[in-house]
């Protein structure tokens, strides 16, 4: 089992910044963000595997960046440029790679105000 906490949302104004943390209780191979908002299915945000490779949603390209701390089996997502349609719970995710499981943190909220 692996425990994920969160830590970083919050209240923004649009063109703001927030950075988002995800510990790890132990390191994992693939680590990463979704976000939910009202009325939505949940979507991907970014992903990172511990090799460095990444991945990101073509919303937040050029805004959002993703990183990890393997020593610390931490993932961070810096937003930059933020937009009120970021507004949504963001998920932290983190994934095995060999036997597939799956673990999600609690949520964050991000409120991005116009």
């Amino acid at each position: 089992q692996v425990q994920l906490v969160e830590s970083g949302g919050g209240l923004v104004q649009a063109g703001g910044s927030l950075r988002l943390s995800c510990a790890a209780s132990r390191s994992i191979f693939s680590m990463g963000w979704y976000r939910q908002a009202p009325g939505k299915q949940r979507e991907l945000v970014a992903t990172m595997t511990s090799d460095g490779r990444t991945h990101y949603v073509d919303s937040v390209k050029g805004r959002f960046t993703i990183s990890r701390d393997n020593a610390e089996n931490t993932v961070y997502l810096q937003m930059n440029s933020l937009k009120p349609e970021d507004t949504a719970v963001y998920y932290c995710y983190a994934r095995t790679n060999v036997v597939i499981r799956e673990y999600w943190g609690q949520g964050t909220q991000v409120t991005v105000s116009s």
